[in-house]
């Protein structure tokens, strides 16, 4: 189904050293009839050759998940904490934390090629599946019940890294120089949590 342009937020309450601000943590509109463990799978817009298990959505449909969460990282990036209100903000939790291991790599990168190969790379890699000792979030995340399940789970979210980057390049490379208002963030952390080891 299609993402709303405008999603549901809940706010929460920042504290800073002088005051206190009220923003809105921006949570997932997109809905799925499917789940594997408690992550939603959402359908995609599937713009790369990378091919995976997430159902596709329909041409007329111009924005997914990914775009959602990549619309509203910098926004979501400041909080430390996140009620999940449905399985898709598990998968936006996952995209946003994916995020930032990508703004990592992209530091190091002059052109958009080079941000490619990087993100490719990343793709590519090895990653911790939840009920793994180096995923970061196994309190929020269930574990997967079945080798099948657990298979399912990693292609899933592998098709989500390659998406992902591909999408995050049009945003930092938009006049073939990295953005400075996206770089600025690759230190931050989405509620304290990495996908990549400490010191990584």
């Amino acid at each position: 189904m299609r993402c709303p342009a405008r999603s549901q937020k809940t706010i929460i309450v920042w504290k800073s050293v002088n005051h206190q601000t009220k923003m809105p943590a921006y949570h997932s509109s997109c809905q799925s009839q499917q789940s594997v463990g408690n992550i939603a799978l959402v359908p995609l817009r599937c713009l790369t050759k990378y091919k995976g298990p997430a159902p596709r959505l329909p041409p007329s449909e111009n924005q997914d998940i990914i775009d959602e969460t990549i619309g509203y990282f910098r926004a979501n990036i400041f909080f430390r904490n996140y009620e999940i209100k449905t399985d898709a903000d598990r998968t936006l939790i996952y995209i946003t934390l994916y995020i930032q291991e990508c703004l990592k790599k992209l530091t190091k990168c002059a052109t958009r090629e080079q941000g490619r190969k990087e993100l490719y790379t990343l793709a590519v890699s090895p990653f911790d599946l939840p009920g793994d000792p180096g995923f970061p979030l196994n309190n929020m995340y269930s574990k997967p019940k079945s080798r099948q399940e657990a298979d399912q789970m990693k292609a899933y979210l592998q098709q989500i890294q390659h998406e992902t980057g591909e999408r995050l390049l049009d945003r930092v490379f938009v006049d073939g120089k990295p953005s400075k208002w996206w770089l600025c963030f690759s230190k931050r952390k989405f509620m304290e949590k990495s996908l990549s080891a400490p010191g990584q």
